[in-house]
Order: structure tokens, then C-alpha cells, then sequence
């Protein structure tokens, strides 16, 4: 599910279900934070990178996993999805991502968290949780406002829209972009230059900065939780899971129009 590899006290955790495009399924939430667990308690380990391999970074949540979720058929992991975001968001050391590839979801709102994020030139992310009929998660709802400002995260988080890696670093979502098969020997060479410091260091000064935004992230998760536990499994849910399966585009308009639209949302 992930390979891990150590070097100059940078240990970089590359996601390895290249057949699945990198897509979280319960194994690979849980193989991942088991990672991020183990290189916060290494001594040796300075800065992490998260990469994937194959020409995805991730698409994010198995769909396949999510359908059955609905039907009361998935099978729980240790950590799962919110374990995962748990490990990330209290990841005490420098936390790099290089997006090789296409990202979705989880694939992109794990951006929300990168103290340094690098992207390939031929790299695109998608926040698709309009076109699936669900809610924003991993705290984008406020990590991208701050980061790349309120009407570029509105579009971002409720179009469904690919967003190119130049548009990824206008917006400020990224922090460089480089060719793809420079990516991973641009990441390194920042990751060494932070390795190379004092470990308590660096643990102080991320604390320092990201001590200063409060229990924000942690409220925001609560609400996409809540808002998402609300939509999930619903009509219109269950109609972009059936569409993405049958291989065809959604029909929200016939789903609101029966259900009664906004009011179902906010009953």
C-alpha cells in the first residue's frame, strides 16, 4: 500500500496502489497514518514528504468503499479517513507533499495541511464533492479560504472543476511547480535544506504558526462531519455514486425536484 524510504532525516511515505491511482480504500488510511505515527515518534526523522506513485497523486476516497458504506456493507479500518486527517493535523514536524499527478478529494484537500507543497507542471487536483453530492472534508472549508482566499476556495470547493497546477499556484494552493520529472528532486532539495536543522526547532516554529489559528481546523471539521453525515447515502448521493458507475453525468435537477432541493439540505 505505501513505501517508505529514508534519507538525509527526510523519510518520504509514497502511496503505492498505482492500479487504483493511489485512491484511499480503509488499508491504505490506516497504512498511511501508521506511517505518520511512526515518523513522529523517529528521532531520526526530521521532514516527511507524501508523494504517490503511478501517474496519480491520490483520487482521493475509494468510491467503491463509499458505496458500500451506504449499503452498510464496509468493513471499518483502525484509523479510516478521520484518523488519517487526525495524524496529518497533529504531524508535529516539517510535512511536504509533492503531487505527481492527478489529485481528488483527499488528493487535494490534504493541501489544506502541507507546510510546503510542490506540484507537476502536468499534475491537476479536483475537489469533487459537489458532482458526488456531498459536503467539503479535512477542514478545506476553512484551510483553503486561508490559504488561496474566499472566492477562489468557493470555486474550488463547490464546482467540481479540474484546476491546473498553474492555476494551483496563482491561487497560492501550491508552492512551486516544476516539471514532473523534476518534482521529486525539487521537494527533496527543500525538504534537506529544513532537515538539516534543529528537530525542536522546527517542532516549535511549526507550533508557533499554526498555534495561532486555534481550534479553527478542529471546528471545521465538526461542521463538514455533520454536514456531511446529512448527505450521504441521500438521493442525490446515491444517484452521482450510480451515475459514476454506469458511467454517465448526474442528474441533480430530477434528484432536487422530488426531493424538494435546498429544504431536504436543511431540514
Amino acid at each position: 500500500m505505501i513505501r517508505i524510504e529514508d534519507a538525509d532525516r527526510v523519510r518520504t511515505i509514497t502511496l503505492d496502489r498505482p492500479e487504483a491511482l493511489n485512491a484511499f480504500n480503509e488499508a491504505l488510511y490506516d497504512a498511511t497514518a501508521e506511517a505518520l505515527i511512526a515518523a513522529a515518534a523517529d528521532p531520526a526523522v526530521a521532514v516527511v514528504v507524501l508523494t504517490g506513485a503511478g501517474r496519480a497523486f491520490s483520487a482521493g476516497t475509494d468510491l467503491i468503499e463509499l458505496a458500500q458504506h451506504n449499503s452498510g456493507t464496509k468493513v471499518k479500518g483502525k484509523h479510516g479517513f478521520g484518523g488519517l486527517i487526525d495524524q496529518v493535523q497533529a504531524f508535529p514536524k516539517p510535512f511536504l507533499v509533492a503531487v505527481n499527478g492527478l489529485g481528488l478529494g483527499i488528493g487535494a484537500t490534504i493541501l489544506g495541511f502541507a507546510d510546503l507543497a510542490f506540484m507537476a507542471d502536468t499534475a491537476r487536483l479536483k475537489c469533487p464533492f459537489t458532482s458526488l453530492a456531498v459536503a467539503p472534508e479535512a477542514a478545506s472549508s476553512v484551510t483553503f479560504p486561508q490559504l488561496i482566499g474566499r472566492q477562489h476556495a468557493m470555486w474550488a470547493l463547490l464546482s467540481s472543476e479540474w484546476l491546473s497546477a498553474a492555476e494551483c499556484l496563482e491561487m497560492g494552493l501550491v508552492f512551486k511547480v516544476c516539471p514532473a520529472d523534476e518534482l521529486l528532486d525539487v521537494t527533496m532539495r527543500h525538504a534537506r535544506i529544513l532537515a538539516a536543522k534543529s528537530i525542536p526547532s522546527l517542532i516549535e516554529s511549526k507550533r508557533a504558526v499554526l498555534d495561532a489559528l486555534g481550534d479553527q481546523v478542529v471546528r471545521a471539521r465538526r461542521r463538514e462531519d455533520a454536514a456531511f453525515g446529512r448527505l450521504l447515502g441521500k438521493p442525490a448521493n446515491l444517484e452521482a455514486l450510480a451515475a459514476f458507475a454506469e458511467r454517465r453525468e448526474p442528474d441533480f435537477a430530477a434528484i432536487d425536484a422530488r426531493e424538494g432541493g435546498a429544504s431536504e439540505a436543511g431540514a
